[in-house]
Parts: structure tokens; sequence; C-alpha cells
């Protein structure tokens, strides 16, 4: 199989978003991308009429590979696992993939409810609008199964509907939830918070952090308020585009010290 420069710069941002979005890890994805090319190119010379489909179900097959040994790890997980934060910053057309949705934190967090043919199925579908016959041929199943596969996932999902994807909007809630923090202002935060507000937590076995989730806007509002008034010294925070959305990424003595992401609730819900 024949893979031009042109082929890899064209399909790399497609198979590292397909990987991403399936492994929940920058780093996995980013390998698998280089696997995939790899393999390709050793394959034996024969004709290959869509490069594209051909490529998508080497990455997939690989990922499902993973995900299969990561659920182990992950059943053994100290505390939650969340998946890896993407900073973008990138303005490339080349890259605009990464911007559809299905990107958001929240959205990834719930594809973990998913097993891993329904998470593939439901991927190649709905984010990357392959027809159920190309699906099929790539995970080697019949198109009425990655149908039924498609239409569990999605039912699974339902959860993340009412999330608002509109950066705009959601970073001026982003500058108001930093505004009550500068301010000292619990109130103000207290009504940026829902009724039934979650925070997770994830340290990666490396920093520490809450073991379990923390439930309720006052129990949440008392750890991050007791948060801020812990943080070290030469400490600030800028907002960035993470997986799409505004977020917060906060340093401290010029290094990375953590990234607060949120599921921003759509007014139209």
């Amino acid at each position: 199989m024949q893979i031009s420069n042109e082929d890899y710069e064209q399909l790399k941002p497609l198979l590292f978003s397909l990987g991403y979005r399936l492994l929940g890890s920058v780093t996995d994805a980013e390998d698998l991308v280089q696997e995939t090319f790899l393999r390709a190119y050793q394959a034996e010379e024969r004709e290959i009429n869509n490069k594209k489909a051909y490529l998508c179900k080497m990455m997939t097959n690989r990922c499902l590979d993973v995900l299969k040994s990561a659920r182990r790890k992950r059943e053994q997980y100290v505390g939650p696992w969340l998946p890896e934060p993407l900073l973008i910053t990138s303005d490339d057309p080349s890259e605009a993939i990464l911007q559809k949705e299905g990107l958001s934190m929240a959205y990834l967090r719930m594809m973990e409810h998913l097993t891993p043919h329904e998470r593939a199925v439901f991927l190649l579908r709905e984010v990357f609008t392959f027809s159920y016959r190309e699906i099929a041929s790539m995970m080697e199943k019949k198109e009425d199964n990655c149908r039924k596969l498609y239409s569990r996932a999605k039912e699974k999902l339902s959860a993340v509907k009412g999330e608002s994807l509109h950066y705009e909007n959601n970073r001026s809630v982003v500058d108001r939830f930093i505004h009550s923090f500068q301010t000292e202002d619990q109130g103000d935060l207290l009504e940026l918070l829902s009724d039934h507000v979650t925070l997770y937590t994830d340290g990666g076995g490396k920093v520490r952090a809450a073991l379990r989730p923390i439930y309720t806007k006052d129990h949440v509002a008392a750890f991050l308020f007791g948060i801020a008034k812990k943080r070290p010294n030469d400490f600030y925070v800028e907002v960035k585009n993470v997986n799409g959305q505004p977020a917060l990424i906060s340093y401290a003595d010029s290094e990375l010290y953590n990234v607060i992401c949120f599921y921003i609730e759509s007014r139209n819900k």
C-alpha cells in the first residue's frame, strides 16, 4: 500500500482524533497513529480504493486491543479515571476534525460507560460519518449488528445531551467562575453550581486527589475554596481551549499545576 506525504498530512489528524476519542489518552493515540502508518507502509503492495477507511479500520482495531487491556487497569485504578485533557492550539484547517462535537471531557467520560465495540461504532458513525456498510466492513460485523451497537451507545450517552457547546457563552461562565475566587465570593460560586453538581478529580497516581466524587454544591464549593487557599507561590491561571471548550489551566513555579474542565448545562435544555 502506497502512502504519500500528502496522505500522511491529510489523514494523520483524522486518525489521532479517532484514537483519542476511543482511548481518552493523547500519548496512546499519538503512538497508535505512528504504528498504523508504519504498518501501512510495510504492508504488501496491493490496490486500496479507500485509504481513509482502510487506515481507520487499522487504527480502530489497534485501539480496541488497547481498550481491552486498559479496562482491567482502570478497574484497579485508585480514584476516578478521567480522560487526558487535550489542549487545542492549532488554527490549521486540517485539524478542524478535533473541533467536532463529541470531544468534551464530559462526553469522553460518558464514553467509559460503553463497551469497546459500542464506542467504536458510535464514533465511526456519529463523529466520522461512515456508512453502516463501511463500519460493518471495518468492524467485521453485520450491518444490523452495527446498527444495534450504535443504538445502544446513543441511548447510554443521552445523559450529555444537555451540555452547552457554545464556546463564547461558556467562556463568560468560566470568567465569572474565576471572578468568584478572585473576590472570594462563595455566594456567587454557589449560584453558578448546579444543585446536582459532581466534582471528579484525577491525580494520575502522581499527585494528591480526592479518591471519591464530591457531591452537592456546598461540598464542591468548600473543596474548591480550600484548594484555592492552599495554592503555591507564583500561582496563576489562564483560560485555554481544552477539548474544544474553555478550561482553566493553572501554573505554579512556571510549571503546569492542574487543569479544570467544566460541564456547563445548555440554557435551552
